[in-house]
């Protein structure tokens, strides 16, 4: 079978707890889906190429780059965005943690930064700065210089392995 780009596919996924039943095109990017059909727009489409991570989303419990997957692959999967994230209070800590450290500026990078800390952070395991940094090195900052982002993350793991 030949499919050029406007064939179409029904997908039922699950995106921040709530069903959703769309009709896409079968070379529509999962994160242009998210953005153009549901209007989440806290996922951005960066270098379009899942080089630089601000298309992160959770597909199945784990970080993908939203840029690299499609929209029909997402058929029948849970789907946490940023959105989603900060709704469920998960990252409300670290995202207090990134204002008080001034670890976000432009704020583009952040939802991918954050999504990508929080799996991290859901490890429950201590890591020193180099494991943070290089937990985070698929995501691109260009206005901070990381260290502030890295200071957010290891304050935010100190807190909750403090307890």
């Amino acid at each position: 079978m030949t499919m050029n780009t406007e064939d179409t596919a029904e997908i039922t996924c699950t995106v921040n707890g709530e069903r959703v039943t769309r009709t896409v095109r079968v070379r529509q990017h999962l994160v242009d889906f998210l953005r153009g059909e549901l209007q989440l727009t806290g996922s951005h489409l960066g270098c379009e190429h899942g080089i630089c991570g601000a298309c992160s989303v959770r597909v199945g419990g784990v970080v993908v780059r939203g840029c690299l997957m499609l929209a029909v692959q997402a058929d029948g999967a849970e789907i946490v965005t940023i959105e989603g994230l900060t709704d469920s209070e998960e990252v409300a800590d670290l995202q207090e943690n990134f204002v008080a450290r001034n670890a976000l500026q432009c704020g583009f990078c952040t939802p991918g930064m954050l999504m990508t800390a929080a799996e991290l952070l859901a490890s429950g395991r201590p890591a020193s700065r180099e494991q943070i940094r290089e937990f985070l090195s698929g995501n691109f900052c260009r206005c901070t210089g990381y260290h502030a982002i890295v200071d957010a993350v290891e304050a935010t793991l100190r807190q909750r392995l403090e307890g």
